[in-house]
Parts: structure tokens; sequence; C-alpha cells
């Protein structure tokens, strides 16, 4: 029998058959032998790496027809879904204005488009220019993602980044803001990361490998002469570059980092002889992070800081001798020190604080210190848009999981928040819902925070977790308005604080990756044992994670099964052996810091011991929905594709495991803000499914 027989014999007779019986595509088994320290493992789903093969095409396609004929009589509480999202939604909408010189910059939203107007008024003026309509970018495109809209600082030529596909690789267009047309040149194939010269003449840019996508250059590009000049390579794999331009603009700073380690160097836009110089040479295990200041350099660094701190260097001092550094801030081993904003006469440094973020603005002229004060228990605090180097005043963003997003501008002078622009949210009465903070007990003692969302007066009966756990990111409690047709239908909503993120310190964060990445898992899984215990989910617990978070439900899915009705794996990073074992796939080698080394016997025995699509058994699993996208450039579509395979192949129980793949689509899925919503009124319409619940 052919494989595409296989694949599609399960249409023939579905007519009047129940949901649950529709017969799923079965992927054909090749094996395929792995080996590594003697090891040997065998991987019959090896072959859908096999990318633009007719066959995985085929079973790709298989695989969201089935997923679209389980979700068929869903389709109306889909439809209802996607309704209620869309009404909490202003459809016409302003962004906060920010300022940038003799101008104020700011996006429209219009009924009825997809994507953002990008506008700039001239201050003293009433009437405001157009910029760039992305909706005409993206007209008659199934996927557009415009990236880093920048004018010049002369203000005459506006910059912006294009994705056609997914796969995060941008084409750089110019537009003339003089006479309203497009130059004819542009910069393609490269990253979205980029700056201008002080004179506007310059675009200075990262450029990714073609294979492994790594940030592996920069490189200039000259407008008027069009021509480009190579300023600097990283020979080294595990590190990747990026730019910054400081809020002065009197520097161009070059970060190259691994997960652990970095070296910034730096050069004056649009000078002569433009060469990056070295600020500190990397030394393994130091990162360390550069802000201009004037007569002085500000570093952010872990130099015997586990939590950061920030000293300073003047600029007639050899500051690559860090014996020279000055601190400013000292280290504190219960204060993430997480960024800062410097100005003319003022610092903001971000710090974090039992997994809360707090603002520290300090007076540069007299060295005196406030913070700004919140008035939620739970919140989340953020960097707005600061353009400016000489100025009074500080953007920062502010919501909590109750009170929509809300722009401020803090007077330094007055010392108060100024209240710039707060989102409005249709359909929607804060005054209904609560949210709060719970500490649970993990297995090894140690006291996890949890972020709680409900309604009041609701059944509350039904409980819906949220985590991520990697890389140091720390997952804040903001507004997500996304969520209250779950919430509106008695789910509790959680945010787990596992370890592995940086919510309560860089230990929190070290204590879970690599030789200690069970701990994500083991934080997850005693969280929703603990909140079972508090009476919370007695009709149904599911679990939602995407990316790092799709391994973290790989994990919970191999680990604890039967604590979870169902489970929402988004673009899931699940084959984690195979995939650090292979170092021409997309961003593994920068990664070992993170996951560990397999070529080193001890962590590939760690990392095998719980990567999800090894560790696959025959057993009951709940019901599982994986999404993901078939030009996804971080996590490749075959993992997923791979592990859906392998987990209905051993699944023992009735339990049905979906995977929808969108095939024009990458990492972030589908781009506006209405198509968005389909993704997620659809996996919602998937939990609703689960639940029973119409």
């Amino acid at each position: 029998m052919s494989f595409v027989f296989l694949v599609f014999s399960f249409f023939l007779n579905l007519n009047g058959e129940n949901m649950r019986k529709i017969e799923p595509p079965v992927a054909k088994k090749i094996p395929y032998r792995l080996e590594k320290h003697g090891d040997v493992r065998i991987d019959n789903y090896f072959w859908l790496k096999d990318r633009d093969s007719k066959d995985v095409i085929d079973y790709l396609k298989a695989e969201n027809k089935y997923t679209e004929l389980v979700m068929k009589d869903y389709k109306k509480v889909e439809k209802q879904i996607y309704k209620e999202l869309k009404s909490r939604i202003k459809e016409d909408y302003q962004t906060a204005p920010v300022k940038y010189k003799n101008y104020l910059y700011f996006k429209r939203y219009k009924k009825g488009k997809d994507y953002p107007i990008y506008y700039r008024k001239k201050i003293g003026l009433e009437k405001p220019e157009l910029l760039l309509d992305v909706n005409d970018i993206a007209k008659d495109r199934e996927f557009c993602h415009v990236s880093k809209v920048q004018v010049s600082p002369s203000q005459e030529i506006l910059a912006y980044a294009v994705d056609y596909v997914g796969r995060r690789f941008y084409t750089i267009y110019f537009k003339d803001l003089k006479t309203g047309k497009m130059l004819d040149t542009k910069i393609e194939n490269v990253t979205s990361n980029f700056a201008w010269s002080n004179d506007s003449n310059i675009i200075y840019y990262v450029k990714q490998d073609s294979e492994t996508l790594r940030w592996q250059g920069v490189w200039k590009f000259n407008i008027k002469s069009k021509t480009t000049q190579k300023l600097y390579y990283e020979d080294d794999k595990t590190y990747s570059v990026y730019l910054t331009k400081s809020n002065s603009e009197n520097y161009l700073f070059m970060t190259i980092d691994s997960t652990l380690t970095t070296e910034v160097r730096y050069l004056e836009p649009g000078s002569e002889n433009e060469v990056f110089k070295i600020f500190r040479p990397r030394q393994k295990g130091l990162e360390y992070y550069v802000e201009d200041g004037g007569d002085r350099f500000f570093i952010r660094s872990n130099d015997n800081a586990k939590n950061f701190k920030i000293s300073y260097v003047m600029k007639d001092e050899n500051h690559t001798d860090k014996n020279l550094w000055k601190n400013l801030i000292e280290h504190n081993d219960s204060v993430l020190l997480e960024d800062m904003e410097v100005f003319k006469d003022w610092i903001v440094i971000m710090e974090r604080e039992n997994g809360l973020v707090n603002f520290r603005i300090i007076d540069r002229n007299n060295g005196g210190f406030s913070y700004i004060k919140f008035p939620d228990e739970v919140y989340s605090a953020s960097f707005g848009e600061n353009l400016e180097y000489e100025t009074n005043y500080f953007r920062y963003e502010y919501e909590s999981m109750v009170n929509p997003p809300s722009t401020y501008d803090y007077d330094f002078l007055n010392k108060n928040s100024i209240l710039v622009k707060r989102k409005e949210v249709p359909n929607y009465n804060p005054s209904e819902y609560e949210t709060k903070r719970v500490w649970i007990s993990a297995r090894d003692g140690v006291r996890v925070p949890l972020s709680i969302l409900y309604k009041k007066n609701s059944s509350n009966d039904k409980l819906y977790l949220y985590g991520y756990g990697s890389y140091g990111y720390s997952i804040d409690p903001y507004f997500n308005s996304t969520l209250f047709p779950l919430v509106d239908r008695g789910f509790v909503y959680v945010i787990a604080h596992i370890r592995g993120g940086s919510e309560l310190g860089r230990a929190w964060y070290e204590n879970g990756r690599q030789l200690n990445k069970k701990n994500t898992f083991y934080d997850f899984i005693d969280a929703t044992k603990a909140l079972i215990e508090l009476g919370y989910g007695k009709n149904g617990v599911f679990a939602e994670g995407g990316s790092a978070g799709g391994l973290l439900m790989g994990a919970i899915a191999n680990i604890a099964p039967e604590l979870y009705k169902g489970i929402i794996s988004e673009v899931p990073f699940v084959d984690v052996l195979t995939t650090m074992l292979d170092e021409s796939i997309p961003l593994t080698t920068s990664e070992y810091d993170e996951w560990g080394n397999p070529n080193i016997k001890e962590y590939y025995d760690y990392i095998k011991s719980y990567s999800p699509y090894d560790n696959i058994e025959k057993k009951c699993y709940p019901n599982i929905l994986v999404t993901s996208g078939y030009n996804d450039s971080q996590v490749q579509y075959w993992e997923p594709a791979k592990w859906v395979a392998k987990l209905r192949d051993n699944n023992e129980c009735d339990s049905f495991i979906l995977l929808k793949m969108d095939m024009s689509s990458g990492h972030s899925g589908k781009t506006g803000r209405y198509k968005y919503l389909e993704d997620i009124a659809f996996n919602y319409a998937f939990v609703l499914n689960v639940a029973g619940i119409k």
C-alpha cells in the first residue's frame, strides 16, 4: 500500500461517524539509526526532515485535514470565541506619541485593518504626516511581518524591514520622506537589526548565516554610493552579534554574546576609518553591557555579581581593565539588575525583586535616588520608547492581569508619573476580575511564585496553567485581553514562574538550565498539584506553553500525564537531543550554554533523560493540540510533526492528539491583529471541546 493511500484512507467512510472514531493519518516508519557515545537510538520519523518532499507535504496536509475534521463540531464555538476576542479590541486606535527631535511619532489602527499605519506630526502643527501603511505592504500576502520602522537622524529617510515568509530573513527598504517616494535600493536577506549613521547616509545592519541563521556579522550600506562593506564577522559559531545605538546617538554598540558570555565593541557612527573597538575582551562567564553617559561609560555586569551590578569608567581611562570600573550600584543577592536607561542627568535601573519589577531613578548630579511606586500587588512594568538623551522625562509601560496597558511619562524633576495613554478595552470591566500572587512549595522545598487571574462570583472550577522557564526570560503578569473567553467560562488562569526564568534572580535561572533543567518541569508539575490541593481545577486542568515552553509541555506529558485533561503545545522544541547534536540546524551551537553540549557524554545522558521525543512510552496521554509553522526558523517544523506521530503511535487511551501546521507562517504564527485572533480562537475551541463546553 502506498504512503499516500495510508495517509488519506481515513477520509473514506466518515459520514455519520462519531468525532472520536475518525481515524488519524498514519505516518510511515522508516527506521533511522542515530548513534553517539556508544548509545543507539532509532528514529522512525526522521524522514519528515525532508523539507518540500511530496511525502512530507502530503502528510502535513493530512494532519491538518484530520485536525479540521476532529474540530468540525466546534466550528460554531470557535467563531463565537473569535467574536468575543474581537469585541475586546478597540478597532480604531492610536498609540501614545513618542518624541524624537522636532516630531511626534505614533501608529494608528483602523477598523477592519490588520496592520498598523505609521504617522508623525511636527511639533506645533496639527496635521499628521503618513509615513508607512503596513496594510498596503501586506496586501494579498499570506504572511507579512514589518519590523524596525526607523527614521534617519535627519528625519528625511525612513527605513523598515519586511519578512514575507516567516523565516526571519528580512529586506530593508527605504523611503524618501521629502518626496514620499521609495528609493530604488534595498538590502536583502538580512536580519531586522539595523541602525543609522548620524549623517543619515549609512545603514549598519546584521547579517545571518543562510543555513544556521546565526547572526554572524555587521555590514554597512552607503545609501548614496550604494556600496556595501563588511565591518565585522564573528568566527566563533557559539556567539551571535547584535547592534544598539546609545541614547546620546554618539556610539554604535555591537554586543557579541553567547548564553553566558558577552563582549562589547563600539564605534562612532559616520566617523572616518570606522572600526569596532573592543570595550573589554571576552572572558568566559563574564556578561557585561555598555551605555554612553557623556564623560563616562556605564556598565551593567556580572563581575563577581551573580545578579549584576552597575559600574562606570571615565572615557579617559583604560576601560579594558575592569579593575578601573567603579561601582555605582553594588551587587544584591535578592535584587536582579535587569536593564538600564542612561540620560544626560539621570539613570533609570530596572530591578527585579520577589518576581516584580521596580524602577530606581538616580540623579546623576547628586547621586540621590528614588523609586516609582506601583498600585497593584501583581503587575508588569517595562521601559517604553526613550529616544532622547537630554530630557527630563522617562517613558515606561505599566499593566497588571486586570488593568490594561498604560503608558506613563515620569517627570524626573517633580517625581511624579503622568498618564499619557491607557489602552481602551471594549466590553471589559476590571472590577469583575481579581488577580493575586500565591507561593507554593516544590518537591525540594523551594518556594515558587504563581500569578493568578480569575473572575469574581464565577465557578472557577477549571484550571489553565501557562509556563515557559528557559533562557532566563521572566514571564511577567501582564494584561491579556484574549484570556477572558476562558476566564468568563470558569477557568482560573495561572502563570507559573518556574525555575529557568529569572523572576527570582540569576540563581533562579541557573537552577533551571543545563544539568538542572528538570527543576523547570518539576516546578510546573508541583505547582499543578498544589493548585489542585487548594481546590482549583475540579472540572479539569489544562496547560499551555510555546517554543521552550513547548518543551515543558512535552516533558509534563511524559512525566505526569494523569494531571492534565488537555495540553496546548505551540511551536514546541521537543526533539532536544537530536537537534542539539546537529550543528547544521539553526541556532544549535549558540545554545550549548542553555541546554548543554551533548557531544559531552554527561550532557548527552541528561538531555536524553528528559527530551520529550526520546521519552515517549506506551501509556495514556492527555488530549494534546500541537501547533507549528512550516517556515519556523527557531524550531523546525519536523520536531512537532515527528512528536505527534510518535505520541499517537504510543498512546493507549482514546484521547486525541492533533497537529495544526500553518503552511505559510513561522515561529510567531500568523501576522495581523485579526489573523492572530483566529489562532487563539481555535486553541480555545480545542480546550472547550476537551472540557465538554459549548
